[in-house]
């Protein structure tokens, strides 16, 4: 089993730290010369395209049309991602996501009327 001990610890540090200063070259010498052909220099910016500021629509025409799509609780099934917008789901197939068809919630006690 290991036992974990100061005293050795404190005698494997310097050995590590002399593995350490000769595995770096000496500060005369110059590293090994790397083709230039290896590497390559890529922008981050390469495809930067500048923000360009779209016309607004008036106001008036933007609610219209939100209103012939649907209205607001259009765009909330949109988001809730349950499918198109005006299709209404099945008799047969319930209003949750199937991912959440395992939960359930327990309900709080009935509470007994008094007769």
């Amino acid at each position: 089993m290991f036992h974990p001990l100061p005293a050795r610890w404190l005698a494997v540090f310097p050995a590590m730290a002399v593995l350490a200063a000769m595995a770096q070259p000496a500060l005369g010498e110059a590293p090994a010369a790397v083709p230039a052909a290896a590497l390559s220099y890529k922008s981050a910016l390469e495809g930067y395209r500048p923000f360009t500021d779209e016309k607004p629509i008036p106001w008036k025409e933007a609610n219209e049309t939100v209103r012939q799509r649907g209205g607001w609780q259009a765009y909330a099934k949109e988001a809730a991602g349950s499918g198109t917008a005006g299709a209404e789901p099945s008799k047969g197939q319930p209003n949750a996501p199937a991912a959440h068809q395992g939960h359930t919630m327990p309900m709080p006690p009935k509470k007994e009327q008094q007769p």
